[in-house]
Order: C-alpha cells, then sequence, then structure tokens
C-alpha cells in the first residue's frame, strides 16, 4: 500500500470495522486474515477492491466525494434489487466518504467471457435481466432524459472530440448541420416511450454470476427512452458484432418486450429506427467522452476504441437518408476540413 494513497489507509481502518460488524450480525464468527487487492477502475474516479478471507469475498467501491457521489448508486441498487435484479447487496455504507461494502457478483465480466457461441444464451439472460429493470413502475425520484441532458450529452462531440482531439472548430455551415443533426436526434428520443434506462448497459457492467447477469455501474439511471439500453448492449464501445446478429437480437427483444408488457415501438420498423438514431446520439456522445476522458483525465487508452463508434455511426448513416447531414460532415472533420 503506498505511503501517500490517504484514502487507501482511511478505506482499510473502515473496512476492518465493518466486517467486524458484518460477521457479528451474520453469525460468520470471527474474522479471518483476508487480503484486500485492487479490482478494477473505471473511467470515473471510482475505483474497486476485493477482500477476500475464509472462503468469502467482498468488494468495496471507493468513490472520493466530491468528484463521485454514492447516494444515487444506494437508491438505484435497492430499486434494482426490488425487481430482481442482480445487483450487489450492500453490507456498509458510508455515503459522506464514499465507502461501500458490497457483495462479490464474481470476477469475469461478460465482455471477458462472450463469443460468437455463447453470445445468444447470455445476450438472452441479459434481455431477461432488462426487461425486469424496464418492468420497474416510473416512481422514483430519477431524473429524465429531457431535451438539456440529451443536448448536452452532444455538445461533448464538437467540444471533446472536434476541439480538442481534432484541434478544429466548425464554422458558421458546419455548425448550423450540427444544429440540425443535434435536433432530430433529440426529437427522436423524446418521441419514444419512456423506461428505466441503466445508460451503460453493456457487457462490460454485465458479471457472468448466478442468477445471470449480475448488474453494475447503474448509478446515472434515469427515466428515458426504452431503446437506448438495448442498443447499448449489441453496440459495444469494446467489441462489435455483425449487424444480420443484431437486428436479429433487437427482433428478439422487441417480440419479448411486447410480450412483457414494456411500451416498445408497435411496428418493429419504427422500433429499428428509433433504436439506429438513439444510437448515433450516444455514440457521438461516447466519442466526446473518450476524448474528454484523454485530453482532460491523462487517460488516452479509451481514445483506442474510437474508431469503433465511427464505424457504428457509417453503418447507420448508410441507411437512413434523414442522417445524410451527418455523413457530410464527418467526412469534412476526416478530410481534416477547417472552418
Amino acid at each position: 500500500m503506498p505511503d501517500h494513497d490517504v484514502r487507501l489507509q482511511q478505506l482499510t481502518v473502515w473496512l476492518e470495522r465493518q466486517l467486524q460488524n458484518l460477521f457479528r450480525d451474520n453469525a460468520w464468527g470471527e474474522v479471518p486474515t483476508g487480503s484486500l487487492t485492487a479490482a478494477s477502475s473505471d473511467a470515473s474516479f471510482r475505483r474497486y477492491f476485493r477482500w477476500e478471507g475464509g472462503g468469502r469475498s467482498l468488494v468495496i467501491m471507493d468513490a472520493p466525494p466530491p468528484q463521485e457521489n454514492c447516494a444515487p448508486f444506494v437508491a438505484i441498487d435497492h430499486l434494482l434489487a426490488s425487481a430482481q435484479v442482480n445487483v450487489p447487496v450492500i453490507h456498509a455504507q458510508d455515503l459522506e466518504r464514499g465507502f461501500l461494502l458490497l457483495g462479490d457478483l464474481g470476477r469475469q465480466t461478460y465482455l471477458e467471457v462472450i463469443d460468437g457461441d455463447n453470445a445468444d444464451a447470455l445476450f438472452d439472460a441479459a434481455i431477461e435481466a432488462l426487461l425486469a429493470l424496464q418492468r420497474l413502475p416510473m416512481q422514483a425520484p430519477l431524473p429524465s432524459y429531457d431535451t438539456a441532458l440529451l443536448r448536452r450529452e452532444l455538445a461533448l462531440f464538437p467540444e471533446w472530440y472536434v476541439g480538442h482531439a481534432l484541434n478544429t472548430a466548425f464554422d458558421d455551415a458546419q455548425q448550423a448541420r450540427w444544429q440540425r443533426i443535434s435536433q432530430l436526434l433529440i426529437d427522436s428520443a423524446l418521441a419514444q416511450p419512456k423506461v428505466l434506462v441503466h445508460r451503460d448497459y453493456m457487457p462490460r457492467n454485465l458479471m457472468l454470476s448466478t442468477p445471470n447477469p449480475g448488474v453494475l455501474d447503474f448509478q446515472d439511471a434515469v427515466y428515458g427512452p426504452v431503446t437506448y439500453d438495448i442498443t447499448c448492449l449489441f453496440k459495444d464501445a469494446f467489441l462489435s458484432w455483425p449487424q444480420a446478429r443484431v437486428d436479429a437480437w433487437l427482433r428478439r427483444y422487441w417480440d419479448q418486450a411486447r410480450a412483457a408488457g414494456i411500451p416498445v415501438q408497435a411496428d418493429f420498423a419504427d422500433f429499428q429506427r428509433a433504436s439506429d438514431l438513439m444510437g448515433v446520439q450516444r455514440h457521438l456522445k461516447v466519442i466526446g467522452i473518450f476524448a474528454r476522458i484523454c485530453h482532460r483525465d491523462g487517460k488516452p487508452r479509451y481514445l483506442a476504441d474510437v474508431p469503433r463508434f465511427f464505424a457504428y455511426l457509417h453503418e447507420v448513416i448508410a441507411r437512413r437518408p434523414e442522417l445524410a447531414e451527418l455523413g457530410e460532415l464527418l467526412a469534412e472533420l476526416d478530410s481534416g476540413a477547417r472552418p
């Protein structure tokens, strides 16, 4: 443990006390000698540790205030658990300092194990969990995916990718085109039926667990477009699938969602168009986020996945004539056109 890691020292002291309480309350006996190891980190300021001892395994979230706030994670964890979604049990919490002691959902993410042979079974389980999430009544005090949020997300692309990664800016004509594109995507999103939206429902945040999947990283959930999470699941930041297979999975979800009473579009073609445009909004946002993580936070590895999102964009642009202006704009950026 580095001497300068004051938070880790504080977390270790807090953890020892919580383990004493946990073992006592569950009649597990004396706390065994355990080991604390780094489990993972992500694009935020959060990091995770795993404690193992006496055949038991627990995960500790370190979410330093003021950059992170554990309260939404706790609230949404309880909400999803009420729908039998497999989320971590919260054994202890210190919201003021940003420490959570969690049940361990396993060591392997979907991303680490999924392949062409097991994808159908894993995605079937992910769809079942998503439908349970989407069946929840919209009664929790969560934000909505409203015009302001959608526009803020889209603005990440010109600010961080165009402005910082490309070191350029839109000229007046490009800016006008961007505004028309943004409005098209926002209007499409707002026209969709609303459900609870995880906002990052992708294989990296789904754990190989019992039952499958264990669901993580849900703290930014909102009420918003019904196509958002299912599009995110199949058009992931870290792996891609043939479009024909994505279309088949989307139809499988759409059939099951209709049967489950989820308010999807009545016509599959309308659902698929809404999914396409929702994906474009997300892809542009993520490109902007990855550029921000690189240029603001000093984590350049995320930029390596930017070409995947441009591939998603070009695939949709090719079959959606209403996105022709976006195609022209991206072509100008790609060719190095400057204002």
